[in-house]
């Protein structure tokens, strides 16, 4: 039986994303959904592990698939400790972290926890691809203006890093000789200066940059302080506000960008000032990280779900068209991602990474 098949496992909140690739052909993809009576008897994420490997080889059985065809098993990655991008060997002391959960809880810390365990019955290796824990900052990007507040890096990594791959596929060059500018524009908005292929600032989604559909971004910070001390509201409500209730939804009561689109055709003034001063803001924001790259950019570059909108991406090619080329590479496929960056590793293209000696 030939092994030609790679498994790429992706956990979220309440389903697990499953699908099994052929070389960069995607096979057959599923929602393996979990019901919430089914999480709620398990205390923690981790113990969450033997039920949905269950479930993924049940799903595998189904389709006709066995284990003993794999090649390679791929699991996002999750909340480790801060690390280079990259495609990482699921050990041991990765394991560890991951159940422990080092810098907290989250379901895509069961990706590398079921990938290894299906992969060691396959006799095969494991991998993440740039999990949520990438950071590449420089030293100077971390300082907030606060000592006691610390800049993070928190960003779209694995969309982020998959897309500059394929601009210097696009360009025949290697992505580490090239300088771009990323924008990730989905219902949290990342903007990312990538300096000879490392991810050296960004805007925290949750927190700072542009508004988003959901998120308000960077707002006038001696107003929101007062809005927090005025007894009009809880912590929960404020943390909403920024993240959830802010952005597009508190203006326009939608997170769809395609609904506000509609709005604006139906000749809605205040759809159009918003829609357009999310725009306005992205565009500021892409040129702020062009002075990170001390103006020296080979391509600006449009990804995630907003970047379908050819309104959105018109208004912002305008205003940041005289930086570098505008390229647009619409959509997120994280399926996709995680089997190119195994790819990358298995051809010689990329050297695979070892957590314990990368971890800071």
């Amino acid at each position: 039986m030939s092994r030609e098949y790679i498994l790429v496992i992706n956990p979220g909140s309440t389903s697990t994303k499953v699908a099994i690739f052929k070389g960069y052909n995607n096979m057959v993809q599923k929602n393996l959904n979990h019901l919430s009576t089914e999480l709620e008897r398990f205390s923690k994420i981790a113990e969450q592990f033997s039920y949905r490997k269950k479930m993924i080889l049940e799903w595998m059985e189904e389709e006709g698939f066995s284990i003993k065809e794999l090649k390679a098993v791929v699991g996002r990655g999750g909340l480790l400790k801060p690390m280079p991008s990259g495609t990482y060997i699921v050990t041991d002391p990765m394991i560890h972290d991951l159940k422990i959960g080092v810098q907290g809880e989250h379901a895509s810390n069961l990706g590398g926890i079921i990938a290894k365990s299906i992969a060691d019955e396959a006799n095969v290796k494991s991998f993440i691809v740039d999990p949520v824990a990438v950071d590449e900052f420089h030293e100077v990007a971390r300082i907030s203006g606060l000592p006691d507040i610390k800049r993070r890096s928190l960003l779209h990594a694995l969309n982020i890093k998959a897309v500059a791959y394929r601009v210097a596929k696009e360009k025949n060059c290697h992505v580490n000789d090239l300088n771009m500018v990323i924008a990730h524009l989905g219902g949290g908005i990342s903007i990312v200066p990538i300096q000879k292929g490392k991810m050296i600032d960004a805007n925290n989604a949750n927190e700072m940059g542009p508004f988003s559909p959901e998120r308000s971004g960077s707002v006038p910070v001696g107003d929101l302080v007062k809005m927090c001390f005025s007894g009009n509201y809880t912590l929960g409500e404020i943390k909403k506000k920024i993240t959830g209730k802010g952005g597009l939804v508190a203006y326009l009561g939608t997170n769809d960008a395609r609904e506000v689109e509609k709005m604006i055709d139906d000749g809605d003034e205040k759809a159009k000032l918003v829609y357009e001063a999310m725009g306005y803001q992205i565009a500021k924001e892409i040129g702020a990280m062009a002075t990170v790259l001390k103006g020296e950019v080979d391509a600006i570059v449009l990804t995630g779900g907003m970047a379908y909108s050819k309104r959105l991406t018109e208004f912002i090619k305008n205003r940041i068209g005289f930086i570098a080329q505008v390229i647009i590479h619409p959509g997120e496929d994280e399926m996709t991602a995680l089997n190119e960056g195994v790819h990358r590793v298995l051809s010689g293209e990329e050297k695979v990474k070892i957590y314990e000696q990368e971890v800071k």
